[in-house]
């Protein structure tokens, strides 16, 4: 019979002698207690789960009989059963001995942890203990601490009055040797204890000057010239030691001075050396910034109060260089080249303040901002007060010289632009009744509109806004950016597109006129381009410099008048421009239309497909058509030219009222109205084609059958036409008066 050790043998590899796979190594020892020894979570001296399938399969592997039938041994089921019930007793035994030796471990571990909670009582009480000594010898230490601190203030008040009688001994020793004229003391002759003898004359100073003048006058003016030449001493000796660049002896010097009335004099020596040969180069701002970076980091190294000498470095830099270099730059040119001052102002005051916010980051006190403001200002404000003046001024003449400039190359002499009642009387009776009121003039052609004086005088005024940006106080700057504006306005708006429009008005020949140059359509279209250019400086240069102001809405009122203004005058000339199209059109169509066009003498030799005025006068709106969408942009286009549309529908409408058509000839009427229909299309306006459409199913009635015209005039096109429309064309055939037609149409 297997034991329960021998189910656990495992061979090479982990594995049963049978190639069964094994649960944990023989231990060694009794097979009961090496089953179950050592194996963690009822696997046996491996780390694998106890299987109990597995357990039971090797149990009867190993007992004789227990195999299946037609093995080398015969089935044996009793054996089996034995086997199970002997395994069972020895699992039991085994168990009841693991029970056992688990309660004696466990009375072991009590016993253990009474003993321990034992021990953790006894440490507690020895720390309560220990705690208690420790707060004794606080306490003690306190009392102690006590004891020595009202000790140490006892020696101190009796130490400190005898230190002060020792210092006072002294200094009678050393006021004496001032009384008898004569120092023998070794701190004044000896020149290496130069700072022990300036702190003594020092005090000697002090002393001397409670003391009544007719009695110690002598004295007194012994220990000040001593006072005075000890000073230059330490001066000097602060001199020699920057120049050698010894920081260590410039401290030493500079701590012994500080208590000196010459303190001051040592800062300006210093400032002074300082700057000597910094300005080497060309530019002398960055030379000054190079300067105050250098000095800022070594004053500290040698001053107490770093921060003061510092500010006064740049205080002298600005008062004295930067001044001076200013004035320099500025008087030259202020009285005789306006446009150079203004350039020169600019550049210095943007690189002055460029350097004060490069100063901003050094430590100058608490409030550095008021004190480079209070610099800059102090440099500028005599050039800053009447800034606008100069800057107006010369905005002025340069946009006058501009303009003149130009109207001189064009060999123009301009005309003066009447203003007052009476003009408004005739603008408002000219934009009703579109009568010249006045002699027209001939312009040739020329617009007296550029692009490249508009470009000058916004560069100007940019440069100008720019300007009054940086210079103009805060408080001042939305009223000066105005000032500019208006000028501005005066000068490209007035000036300029105005009289250009008003120029072009009054260029437009009568709408009777004959083969008249009709440009203002070139007027419109380079004053639209050019009020682009002036909306845009306006909303990227003044916007932002009156924004926050209330300046604000009275710049967009003024801008929003000169709009209107332009607007109005644009819309009377492209007005009388159209008049004069369609003054012109009458005229290719008085000159070329005949009347045997539409009524030949012989009916059947008619070859052509329309008329030679309907092919000019194609030509001519084409031409015009091409124009408009060149000289105009957006919806003014289409405005424009349905305005156009609608007056040629009129034109050719009324045309053909004036004649009486044969039925060759209402084909040729027909085909007439088919190519201005085409030439419609071009306007690519829908009323416009729609007019046209209905204008060629009227020329219809002009050829349709007797029979047929109550048909035609109750189609789709002609049925909304008033009747007596429908009646005047029925009129114009030649055979009207028939009385067959009349009884059909009637």
């Amino acid at each position: 019979m297997a034991t329960t050790a021998e189910l656990f043998e495992v061979g090479p590899g982990g594995s049963t002698g049978s190639g069964r796979p094994g649960v944990c190594r023989q231990l060694g020892g009794r097979a009961e207690e090496r089953a179950f020894a050592g194996c963690p979570g009822g696997a046996l001296g491996r780390e694998e789960p106890f299987v109990a399938d597995e357990y039971i399969e090797r149990l009867v592997w190993r007992t004789p009989g227990g195999g299946s039938r037609g093995g080398p041994e015969a089935f044996d089921p009793k054996r089996l059963l034995e086997e199970f019930v002997n395994h069972i007793q020895e699992l039991q035994i085994m168990d009841e001995r693991i029970q056992r030796k688990v309660e004696k471990l466990e009375q072991q571990c009590q016993k253990e942890a009474k003993e321990f909670a034992k021990k953790v009582q006894e440490l507690q009480k020895s720390n309560q203990v220990a705690f208690q000594h420790f707060q004794e010898l606080d306490e003690h230490i306190s009392y102690v601490a006590t004891k020595v601190c009202h000790l140490g203030d006892q020696l101190e008040g009796v130490n400190t009055p005898r230190q002060r009688a020792v210092e006072a001994q002294k200094l009678m020793k050393y006021f004496n040797e001032f009384l008898d004229g004569e120092l023998k003391s070794d701190v004044f002759t000896n020149s290496e204890k130069i700072k022990e003898a300036a702190d003594i004359i020092q005090k000697l100073h002090l002393i001397a000057q409670e003391l009544p003048f007719d009695r110690f006058s002598e004295v007194k003016s012994k220990i000040a010239s001593k006072y005075h030449d000890l000073e230059c001493q330490l001066i000097q000796e602060f001199t020699s030691a920057q120049r050698r660049g010894e920081i260590s002896r410039m401290r030493e010097v500079a701590a012994v001075l500080l208590h000196f009335k010459g303190y001051s004099h040592c800062v300006d020596v210093y400032i002074k050396q300082c700057q000597e040969g910094a300005y080497l180069r060309n530019d002398i701002f960055e030379d000054a910034g190079i300067l105050c970076q250098r000095v800022n980091k070594q004053v500290g190294d040698i001053f107490s109060n770093p921060e003061t000498v510092l500010a006064k470095l740049i205080q002298n830099v600005f008062e004295i260089k930067l001044q001076s270099f200013v004035k320099e730059q500025l008087e030259e040119c202020r009285k005789s080249d306006a446009e150079q001052y203004l350039k020169n102002l600019y550049d210095l005051y943007t690189r002055t303040t460029n350097l004060s916010s490069k100063l901003m980051e050094f430590n100058l006190g608490t409030d550095k901002q008021t004190f480079l403001s209070k610099l800059i200002k102090s440099i500028f404000i005599s050039y800053l007060e009447n800034y606008i003046e100069v800057e107006t001024g010369y905005l002025k003449s340069r946009s006058a010289m501009i303009l003149q400039r130009y109207y001189d190359s064009k060999n123009h002499q301009k005309r003066s632009i009447g203003t007052g009642g009476i003009q408004d009387l005739k603008e408002r009776i000219r934009q009703r009744t579109n009568l010249p009121l006045g002699p027209s003039i001939d312009t040739h052609g020329e617009t007296f509109l550029s692009q490249e004086v508009v470009v000058n005088l916004l560069q100007e005024t940019k440069q100008a806004f720019e300007r009054c940006h940086r210079l103009s106080d805060p408080s001042d700057l939305p009223r000066n950016a105005f000032r500019i504006f208006t000028i501005l306005v005066e000068f490209l708006c007035i000036e300029h597109i105005d009289y250009a429009l008003e120029t072009g008005l009054a260029g437009i020949p009568s709408s009777d006129s004959r083969n008249a140059n009709l440009y203002f359509l070139d007027v419109v279209q380079q004053a639209n381009t050019i009020f682009h250019l002036f909306d845009k400086q306006f909303n990227d240069h003044l916007m932002p410099l009156i924004s926050s102001s209330p300046k604000l809405s009275e710049c967009l009122q003024k801008k929003k008048e000169i709009i209107e203004q332009m607007e109005m005058k644009l819309d009377t000339g492209i007005d009388r421009t159209l008049n004069c199209m369609i003054g012109q059109m009458k005229h290719i169509l008085a000159a070329e239309q005949k009347k045997t066009d539409f009524k030949p003498e012989d009916e059947n030799n008619v070859l052509i497909q329309y008329t030679n005025a309907c092919v000019k006068v194609c030509a001519y709106v084409r031409k015009q058509v091409e124009k408009i969408k060149n000289s105009m942009d957006g919806k003014n286009v289409d405005t424009v030219l349905m305005e156009l549309g609608v007056r040629f529908h009129r034109l050719i409408y009324e045309h053909l009222q004036q004649y009486s058509y044969s039925c060759m000839g209402g084909m040729l009427a027909i085909c007439d109205v088919a190519e201005y229909r085409k030439c419609a299309k071009d306007f690519k306006i829908p009323m416009v084609l729609h007019l046209f459409d209905t204008l060629h199913a009227l020329c219809n009635l002009l050829v349709v059958a007797p029979d047929n015209l109550k048909q035609v005039c109750s189609g789709e096109q002609l049925a909304n036409l008033d009747k007596n429309i429908l009646h005047s064309f029925v009129q114009l055939r030649a055979d009207y008066r028939s009385a067959r037609l009349a009884r059909h149409f009637s």
